[in-house]
């Protein structure tokens, strides 16, 4: 009696280790791959207590969690031909855990020499201005490049992207002299604009203070204000602005009356133009004296030519002057007969 119970106590503890050592737990953030017989089973095991028939099955336990994977330093040469030094990270996760397993023999390793080949050809196709400012579009592009062999693998890359892009020193000094230009001239841009309102605004100003006196007036009182707050100050004004401006008028009309003058000195008189043309008309005179047929006749006839000459002028507005006319044949002819 005795026998039996110790055989049967020793099957049920045998029967117990049995089970304990098939049993597993997989954790919430691993899946368990099964191996029987070195062949994987086509599921996976999720999280929990499962059991596996002892010295047939093998599990191998994967983790489903986001990966962060730093990216070494690469160095290459962009487009336009500068030396730049670039480093990333990538995140990545098992999204097929039997293929993961299966598949290729370390997974991370493997995405790691990915990314590392992937960020040297970004570096070669891309310009320096597109790694320094748009590297959205960049880090679309690197994840694609990874995920093509990375999905092969059971592993989707999450995101990629581009930590730090090292310039050389030369270059940096370039562009922080290019910065400072452009921060220059925007300056000089923005002062410029600013003395041109300000002096179109005192231009306005200008003009409604000389069209309204008052306001200057009122302009100065307040600029006297201003002056009186500061007690250490001291205003001194020699002159009253009344006094200043009756100057001004004066000023203005003596100008006028100087023009005025100016103009009436220009026009010739009336009476200085009578005598020039008394004067031309004894020219004239003179020298139909020397070439007259008869000295008498010609005494005779040169007071009344004279005469007429003058009554035509005087009558003329244009100061036109009319010769004496010659007698005419028939009269001379009379009076040379005895």
């Amino acid at each position: 009696m005795d026998g039996a119970v110790v055989g049967v106590v020793l099957v049920v503890a045998a029967v117990l280790l049995v089970l304990r050592s098939g049993m597993r737990v997989v954790n919430q953030v691993e899946r368990g791959v099964v191996f029987r017989w070195g062949k994987a089973l086509p599921g996976y095991r999720q999280p929990g207590v499962t059991f596996l028939i002892p010295f047939a099955d093998r599990m191998r336990k994967m983790n489903v969690q986001v990966v962060t994977m730093p990216v070494p330093t690469q160095e290459g040469i962009t487009k336009d031909n500068v030396s730049v030094k670039v480093d990333a990270v990538v995140y990545f996760r098992v999204t097929d855990p039997v293929r993961a397993a299966i598949e290729v023999q370390d997974y991370i390793f493997a995405v790691g020499q990915v990314a590392q080949s992937s960020l040297r050809s970004i570096i070669g196709k891309s310009d320096l201005d597109d790694l320094l400012t748009d590297r959205e579009r960049l880090h679309e592009g690197l994840a694609l490049m990874i995920d093509s062999p990375a999905a092969a693998w059971g592993v989707h890359i999450d995101r990629v992207e581009i930590k730090d892009v090292q310039l050389p020193e030369s270059l940096k000094r370039s562009m922080s002299r290019q910065a400072e230009a452009e921060r220059e001239r925007r300056a000089r841009v923005i002062t410029a604009d600013g003395e041109f309102q300000a002096a179109q605004q005192l231009a306005n100003a200008s003009r409604i203070m000389s069209d309204t006196p008052e306001a200057m007036q009122l302009r100065l009182l307040q600029t006297v204000v201003e002056v009186a707050a500061e007690k250490n100050s001291t205003l001194v004004m020699p002159f009253p602005v009344e006094l200043l401006r009756y100057f001004d008028r004066a000023a203005k009309r003596l100008g006028q009356e100087v023009e005025k003058n100016d103009r009436e000195a220009a026009v010739p008189d009336e009476a200085d133009g009578r005598a020039a043309l008394r004067t031309g008309i004894e020219q004239i005179a003179a020298v139909a004296d020397k070439f007259a047929p008869a000295t008498e006749v010609a005494a005779a006839e040169t007071p009344a030519a004279i005469t007429s000459a003058e009554t035509t002028a005087a009558d003329t507005t244009a100061g036109e002057i009319t010769a004496p006319r010659e007698p005419a044949p028939e009269q001379s002819g009379a009076a040379e007969r005895p």
